[in-house]
């Protein structure tokens, strides 16, 4: 098997922060969280997104959505979001089976939900047998490979308070997001308006971990409680806390979200002009869609690493990640565009 574009997640962890692994790995810490590492990653991520944001370090970002949905709701209220959304699609119906939250999910042709099309699932608003909408949750970079820009998010955050709703922000790949617009994290969250959101830091280059960032002071008393009744606080943090600080220091994040950003930008340029390949979405950060000519990708998939899609449209998903290599992307490209040559001239 040569490079896998696959998922992000198949990338090894950053050098800086498994040094960072080892050299926390000596002598006895506090645990859950008691220890000076933690203290200090806490510290780093309150520099990123505001002095008064609250932190808290979990093990998976599914682990992280719950948490935080469960912070935000009430027994009857549900969550708006897209279809295509992560929390949707990809998370194994945990937020319904561990948290009972139903998912309002809304049809979006590019991942992003609008003020209007969240307008769709405000309906039956104090009825008592309908579930109420209580939170709108946006996915940061989409499950598309779409980003919100700061207005987009702010204008969504301005109207689900004005409706009494909460603003969500599943920032899995917030550090691609935040690279691509070329901002800062706190840019695409505090200052938009959200009231909890999550960093991902698995997708960013740690080996395990994700931070969930309590926005609304209210909000924060519950976090412990519900994390650990989630099965989501880590005995030996310091080893949470150690990755977080070195993903953060000195912004460590955003050149590997810049690099598997331009690797996409790099990969959709190889294949644009083949004949036969159709891109599907605007490539804005690490990922790259297309369809290909009907038995393209098995044909390519006997040799590289990527996901079917859409198995009804044949749509395929090209994942760039912060050890992506250019002349894997280049050589990638050439075979895409030589398998669906040949295609056409059978």
């Amino acid at each position: 098997m040569r490079a896998h574009f696959n998922s992000d997640n198949y990338a090894p962890v950053l050098p800086e922060v498994m040094a960072a692994l080892a050299a926390v790995n000596e002598g006895h810490a506090p645990a859950y969280g008691g220890d000076a590492v933690t203290a200090r990653a806490h510290a780093a991520l309150r520099a990123e997104f505001g002095e008064h944001a609250h932190p808290f370090l979990v093990l998976t970002g599914t682990g992280a959505n719950v948490v935080s949905l469960r912070a935000m709701l009430k027994p009857w209220q549900g969550v708006v979001c897209a279809d295509s959304a992560h929390l949707n699609v990809d998370e194994g119906g945990a937020p319904e089976a561990l948290a009972g939250i139903k998912l309002l999910a809304v049809a979006t042709p590019d991942g992003k939900l609008t003020p209007e099309l969240v307008d769709t699932r405000l309906v039956r608003l104090g009825d008592e047998h309908a579930v109420q909408p209580g939170v709108v949750s946006v996915t940061q970079s989409t499950e598309l490979g779409t980003v919100y820009t700061p207005d987009e998010l702010e204008a969504l955050a301005d109207h689900a308070h004005a409706r009494g709703l909460l603003l969500h922000v599943d920032g899995a790949r917030l550090a691609n997001a935040a690279a691509a617009l070329g901002v800062s994290l706190r840019t695409i969250t505090t200052d938009a308006g959200a009231d909890v959101a999550s960093f991902g830091g698995t997708k960013a280059g740690l080996m395990m971990g994700e931070a969930i960032v309590v926005l609304r002071d209210e909000l924060a008393p519950a976090l412990p409680y519900l994390r650990k009744q989630s099965m989501q606080l880590g005995s030996k943090m310091r080893y949470l806390g150690a990755q977080f600080e070195a993903l953060l220091a000195q912004q460590r994040w955003r050149p590997a979200a810049e690099h598997a950003n331009a690797m996409a930008d790099r990969l959709a340029a190889g294949v644009r002009e083949a004949p036969g390949v159709r891109l599907t979405q605007a490539v804005q950060a690490n990922v790259v869609f297309a369809i290909l000519p009907s038995g393209v990708a098995e044909r390519l998939q006997r040799e590289w690493g990527f996901y079917t899609w859409d198995e009804r449209t044949g749509e395929v998903r090209w994942m760039c990640s912060h050890d992506t290599r250019a002349e894997d992307v280049d050589a990638f490209a050439a075979a895409v565009t030589a398998a669906v040559g040949e295609t056409r001239s059978a």
